[in-house]
């Protein structure tokens, strides 16, 4: 642990949970679509599978991959994204902890698939992401799946500039025993080039790890 804050709650205060839950209920009445990382998680799922919702928010993808059949657990360090989470779906499981200290959760390890989607990675405290990337690894069954999305420039991040390239992110994973199986440039599997403002990113846990 680096003994800094996270940086959303440097943004935040730790008081958006309502907010963001406005925000995306907005998206869904005007007809978007807000489940595109549950849907692409899905579909590399069997079913009820095991998943860790890793900085879960308001549990928007954990409750969406619920209702499709999956184990979800949810963990967050927000409280105030959790009270959204756990309002809305009171019988899943959600848990309040730091990212970094995952093993000190109770939780069972050999998830079929972790997710860490809507910014996690870059708005971790900084010098936090190699050990963050470990705990996830961690967590994973042998052959189990990391999922994560990320913004790589300032349009798709809430910060002025990117903190975390893509070769950092990949050397931690590597050191983590995971290996890059996959990677897009936005959750409909679009396809990845350099250029791309954002990365989804799918790798795997090696069966010797």
């Amino acid at each position: 642990m680096t003994g800094q804050r996270d940086r959303w709650a440097e943004l935040t205060g730790g008081q958006a949970g309502e907010k963001y839950a406005q925000r995306f209920a907005r998206l869904a009445e005007s007809g978007q679509d807000i489940h595109g990382e549950a849907t692409f998680c899905a579909a590399l799922l069997k079913p009820a599978a095991r998943i860790l919702d890793a900085g879960c928010g308001t549990g928007r993808i954990a409750i969406r991959l619920a209702e499709l059949g999956h184990h979800c657990t949810g963990v967050d360090v927000d409280p105030s994204m959790l009270a959204v989470a756990r309002r809305n779906a009171p019988t899943q499981e959600w848990l309040l902890g730091d990212l970094t200290r995952l093993d000190t959760l109770g939780l069972h390890p050999g998830f079929d698939l972790v997710l860490a989607a809507g910014n996690v990675i870059p708005l971790l405290a900084p010098g936090s992401e190699p050990a963050v990337v470990r705990q996830l690894a961690v967590a994973l069954r042998p052959g189990g799946l990391l999922v994560t999305g990320m913004g790589l420039d300032a349009a798709h991040l809430p910060l002025p500039e990117p903190p975390v390239t893509l070769t950092e992110f990949d050397h931690w994973c590597t050191g983590a025993g995971l290996t890059l199986r996959q990677r897009y440039a936005t959750w409909s599997g679009d396809p990845y080039h350099q250029d791309c403002g954002y990365a989804v990113s799918v790798h795997t846990r090696t069966a010797t790890t």
